[in-house]
């Protein structure tokens, strides 16, 4: 396979070889849209150039170079020759990045060519601009000189010809790098490539990859294409168009463009462009023309398209098209409309939508009532939808995790990508909704405004100014991407809910997965805001968080502090009455749909007193002296109450506390039945490690429900099994199974046992790990496939062997996280479960995995 394509040789090659910028403008050739010629060094040559130190090799320049000569045979112009050919060299990467790497326009320009280019247009001005321009941007990107170098330059120099400003350019390159300006072009465009394919490791594009799980082993294509000019004269121009609302869904074509100007004006957001209509006025021609390429780009891609374009001369190009990144209201309107107008089928259409994103929608918006109140400050432009509130921020670098903070910017560049990641919004002062910082916005799902020229910054970066208004550095504001109104002071948020669209897509979902989708629940409330996003019944119900309601601690402290088996038997009955409560109210809103109860887990300490007051009322309450309450406490305190006296263990030392559980299940169940809910109960045991202490825990809770059973005179279906969260329970996992009539994986402890890190100060240096390509990716995040995944294959096939209906689901967080729900459908599994907000995404990815597992892919 050769380093290096011309358009026309790449036909069939896809994007993972070419890149896809490449990919599709080659695509676009290939079906006779308007493309300037080009050719593509490959995401292989780039993968190459690493693995040779920095160093393309002598293959790789002969095929630069017999590129070029190619090239100058399709456009008929010539590096250096009297009508020059002159090239941009930008990035492309398998998967789009948008910003992240670099671009270098009007290459191929020297102190000879620039005079043939003037004889050849007869343009002075626009040939010297587009040279000064060039060496503007050749320096920044290649040689790292810094462009406010050549800014203050220039404006010493606004007097001074173009000639004596070029000079003094390629002076001050000498001085920042010791060498002289490049004139030979060929030169130019190996510098430039060699410079791009160093831009896939800079800082930005890393950061970007982490947050958005893209392959550090991809690498970048680089494109070298003739240059057309957006800035060449009045009938010139450039803009950025989507095929529909990014924001908003709504099928018309929406972009915005610069008369006389270069793409990087639009995109950086140098300046503030006109909406895509005004070219309707000025440039009908053109503008219908475009419409025309937009409708077909989009039904050949089948996705919403996000088009780049310039015009020269009255001629239209097209340079770049992509699938674009939209809202997650977006999405979910696209894809339903795609499907309606008959353009994608129901399977394409629910592949289109980024579950990532999903949770961004049930951000919601703001209270009515408490807008009123607020003072409005100024309105831009709806960058990317959504509402925030937060602290103003100035500066990306003074951004810290875990913030609720506004991030503030004249203008957005890729340097801000790591702030714009851990920023609740983004308002910019220029550029508008196809700028750099709407589009990063739009796909990382975070609120945006742009082009609210009202905002004056201060030099100091410490307050701005906005009508009239002062604002500092941590004063709260609120704002609203989708109508661009910033407001004073916080705003109180409304919950978003499913609307319309939302619920059709995952019906559709429903239709495909093969995964069943439950919550994690521990309230009545949870309930209904699992089912109201579509649950399939309760995958946990963590029992021990209902004893933290309002009085309830206490009861549960009086059954902690007892030091008799008669003390702790008065405190479990009071218990029992509160429990079976709870359990009722639960599963009179389950409407018959499974619920699987864990028995309590956490060790005692965490229920106990951690203030003297609360010690001096413990006191009060069971009429002891607080010395006494506080020697308890001691005792109780553990080395390492993660692997300590908690879960099952605590019920082979007190079993009255899950027996007590198990009646109050039981009881409520059979309570419920009689008064016509019905009722399908799962009793799941926690952090098993060993057949012995199942076998003990079940002869418990099986004697206590057939006393139930004999008391009521009546019964319920239900369900006795285990948490799998150990490693040596999945090692014996067919002893277990014999016994257990279902496996829960609890995937945060089996991870937490498996590494042998805490979840909870895991935070501390995961990100080290990540950032020094240690580990790919948070293992509390997604689960672990080479390690902990061996244990969850080898339980699943252990038990199996035993029982091979057995079911099995997750119920760990990873059961609501995307790659980790297909890998537990390749697996087979019944079930997974999450917390209720992220039921609609493990929806979507459970039918995303089902489909792609159909087509083979």
């Amino acid at each position: 396979m050769k380093n290096v394509y011309l358009f026309n040789e790449s036909y069939g090659l896809n994007k993972m070889v070419l890149g896809g910028k490449g990919a599709n403008l080659v695509e676009m050739q290939r079906i006779g849209l308007p493309i300037p010629n080009g050719l593509i060094a490959t995401t292989t040559a780039c993968k190459n150039y690493f693995k040779n130190e920095n160093i393309l090799t002598d293959e790789m320049l002969k095929e630069i170079s017999e590129g070029i000569k190619n090239l100058e045979n399709q456009t008929g112009k010539t590096f250096a020759g009297e009508n020059p050919l002159l090239v941009s060299v930008r990035s492309g990467a398998p998967v789009s990045m948008p910003g992240m790497m670099d671009t270098i326009l009007n290459l191929g320009l020297n102190d000879a060519t620039v005079e043939n280019l003037i004889k050849k247009i007869g343009n002075e001005k626009f040939a010297y601009e587009i040279y000064i321009r060039f060496i503007e941007m050749f320096s920044e990107i290649v040689k790292e000189v810094e462009k406010e170098k050549f800014y203050s330059l220039k404006n010493e120099m606004k007097d001074r010809s173009y000639k004596e400003i070029i000079e003094c350019y390629k002076n001050l390159y000498k001085i920042e790098t010791g060498e002289d300006f490049p004139n030979d072009p060929e030169k130019q465009v190996v510098m430039a490539i060699e410079s791009i394919f160093r831009s896939w490791n800079n800082e930005r594009a890393k950061i970007y990859r982490q947050i958005h799980g893209i392959s550090e082993e991809m690498g970048t294509g680089v494109v070298v294409q003739e240059m057309v000019f957006g800035n060449f004269n009045e009938l010139s121009g450039t803009g950025v168009a989507f095929t529909r609302n990014p924001s908003t869904g709504e099928n018309i074509i929406f972009g915005e463009y610069l008369l006389e100007a270069q793409g990087e004006d639009i995109v950086a957001g140098i300046r503030t462009p006109e909406p895509l209509m005004s070219m309707k006025e000025q440039l009908p021609n053109i503008y219908d023309e475009f419409v025309r390429i937009a409708n077909v780009l989009e039904k050949h891609y089948g996705d919403m398209q996000d088009i780049e374009f310039t015009i020269e001369d009255g001629k239209l190009f097209i340079l770049q098209t992509r699938n674009g990144k939209r809202s997650p209201h977006a999405s979910v309107k696209i894809a339903i409309d795609m499907v309606n107008e008959g353009l994608i089928s129901k399977e394409d259409a629910i592949l289109m939508v980024d579950t990532e994103l999903l949770p961004q929608i049930f951000n919601g918006t703001f209270e009515e009532s408490d807008i009123a109140g607020k003072k409005l400050l100024g309105k831009g432009l709806p960058g990317s939808a959504g509402v925030a509130v937060g602290k103003v921020v100035l500066s990306s670098e003074k951004i810290k995790e875990g913030e609720s903070v506004i991030l503030v910017r004249v203008e957005t560049s890729p340097e801000d990508i790591k702030g714009m990641s851990l920023a609740k919004g983004i308002v910019t002062v220029k550029g508008g909704a196809t700028s750099h910082g709407a589009v990063v916005a739009r796909g990382m799902g975070k609120c945006c405004i742009t082009g609210c020229e009202e905002i004056k910054i201060d030099k100091s970066e410490e307050f701005f100014t906005i009508n009239g208004e002062v604002i500092k550095e941590g004063d709260i504001i609120s704002i609203n991407g989708y109508n661009g109104e910033i407001y004073k002071d916080a705003i109180k948020l409304k919950s978003g809910e499913i609307n319309g669209d939302l619920k059709e897509f995952l019906e559709w979902c429903k239709e495909f997965k093969t995964l069943e989708v439950r919550m994690n629940a521990d309230t009545p409330k949870d309930v209904v805001v699992g089912r109201n996003f579509g649950a399939e019944g309760v995958g946990l119900c963590r029992t021990e968080h209902m004893f933290f309601e309002d009085e309830k601690i206490w009861n549960v402290r009086e059954m902690i502090i007892a030091s008799t088996k008669e003390e702790r038997d008065l405190a479990l009955t009071k218990l029992l009455e509160l429990q079976k409560i709870d359990f009722k109210s639960m599963l009179l809103k389950m409407g018959g749909l499974p619920m699987n109860i864990r028995l309590l887990d956490p060790p005692f300490h965490e229920f106990l007193p951690k203030t003297e007051k609360d010690v001096e009322k413990l006191a009060t309450l069971l009429n002891r002296c607080p010395k006494e309450i506080s020697d308890r406490i001691k005792e109780l305190k553990e080395e390492n109450p993660m692997l300590g006296h908690r879960g099952c263990r605590l019920a082979i030392t007190f079993p009255e506390i899950y027996e007590m559980q198990a009646r109050a299940i039981i009881e409520s169940a059979i309570e419920s039945k009689q008064e016509g809910i019905e009722c399908e109960i799962e009793i799941m045991i926690p952090f098993i490690g060993g057949i012995s202490e199942f076998k003990y825990i079940k002869e418990k809770i099986l004697e206590t429900i057939q006393t139930v059973f004999d008391r009521y005179d009546d019964s319920v279906e239900y369900k006795l099994g285990t948490m799998m969260e150990l490693p040596r329970a999945c090692l014996i996992a067919n002893e277990i199974a014999e016994e257990s009539a279902f496996f829960s994986f609890g995937t945060n402890d089996l991870t937490q046992t498996t590494y042998g890190i805490s979840r909870d100060d895991s935070i501390k240096f995961i990100d080290h790990y990540k950032a020094k390509n240690i580990m790919k990716r948070d293992p509390f995040h997604s689960i672990d496939t080479r390690g902990v995944g061996k244990l969850i294959v080898l339980a699943k096939e252990l038990g199996k062997s035993v029982k091979p209906n057995i079911k099995i689901g997750v119920c760990g967080e990873h059961g609501g996280d995307p790659k980790s729900i297909e890998y537990f459908n390749e697996l087979g599994f019944n079930y997974v479960s999450c917390s209720p907000f992220r039921v609609p995404t493990a929806i979507v990815a459970s039918a995303q995995s089902a489909i792609l597992k159909k087509r083979g892919i």
